[in-house]
């Protein structure tokens, strides 16, 4: 039980690291990956909200957070880069079906970012798969229900 609260507060830290950035410091370090590069079809790579600033929080708190539990910090970096990766594919496949930059994917949004990381944390700790597949879910109804919530108390610039 402990483990499966340590990996989903390992996926809310990943995810929510480069919100809180992206609050504190503004526009310092807002270099988006992507580099402001267009695809084939014209429209953006990524968008401008998937930054090297986000992509660093996301994995050091989930370096600093892992190590501290005992699951190690290649552990967390690994599981918190896994994360922000699932972010950016779910980016680049909504860029394709012409959704803006934050736009909302029930689902799209969610899966890919929590699990990528669950996954590598099924191999790693050899995990039941009904374990990965809960937190997984959990995290992403909570990620659903939760951040309308933050961005009407104005903690999240965009609702999901």
């Amino acid at each position: 039980m402990l483990l499966s609260l340590e990996l989903f507060a390992l996926l809310v830290l990943a995810n929510g690291a480069p919100v809180v950035m992206a609050r504190l410091f503004r526009d310092c370090g807002n270099w988006p990956v992507d580099a402001g590069q267009l695809w084939t079809d014209g429209r953006p790579l990524l968008g401008p909200s998937k930054t090297w600033r986000g992509i660093v929080s996301g994995t050091l708190c989930c370096l600093l957070f892992a190590a501290w539990v005992g699951l190690g910090w290649v552990f967390g970096a690994v599981f918190g880069a896994l994360s922000l990766l699932g972010d950016l594919i779910s980016s680049f496949i909504k860029r394709r079906m012409g959704m803006r930059s934050s736009a909302r994917a029930l689902w799209l949004d969610q899966l890919p970012e929590a699990g990528l990381p669950m996954l590598m944390a099924w191999l790693w700790l050899s995990l039941p798969l009904w374990e990965v597949v809960a937190i997984t879910l959990l995290f992403a109804l909570s990620n659903m229900l939760f951040s309308p919530l933050l961005y009407r108390l104005g903690v999240r610039a965009q609702p999901h």
